[in-house]
């Protein structure tokens, strides 16, 4: 069970590695605009620093999934599996946060936290 936790961890970082590309790089793009529901490039401007800075926290918990990931590949099962409970937990808690501060954001909070949720599970399954 534990490989089916990392590989639904792996995926879920790489959602979120998009995100940050999305939020950090491309965010005043139309298309980026769209997925976001920002209606205006003058509200795209207003919001950019602060989807910059969002788009930052997306990567750092795709990075601390990754190196628990490959921690856990190179033989330290204990120390791996923290860094990757904790990168899916919190990415986890924020698809919730998303939903209970906006009940209109619960598709983007399932896309969100759904592979997260599973990781979570699957690796918490493996420890028993």
């Amino acid at each position: 069970m534990l490989i089916v936790g990392l590989v639904l961890a792996a995926f879920a970082a790489a959602f979120h590695v998009f995100i940050f590309v999305l939020e950090s790089l491309r965010w005043t793009l139309p298309s980026t605009r769209r997925v976001f529901g920002v209606r205006s490039e003058a509200d795209a401007e207003t919001m950019k620093q602060l989807a910059f800075n969002q788009g930052f926290y997306n990567l750092f918990l795709a990075v601390t999934t990754v190196i628990g990931i490959v921690v856990v590949a190179v033989g330290s099962d204990a120390v791996g599996i923290a860094l990757v409970l904790a990168g899916t937990g919190m990415m986890s808690a924020a698809a919730l946060v998303l939903v209970l501060s906006d009940r209109r954001m619960l598709r983007p909070a399932v896309l969100q936290g759904t592979l997260p949720l599973l990781a979570v599970i699957a690796t918490v399954t493996s420890l028993g």
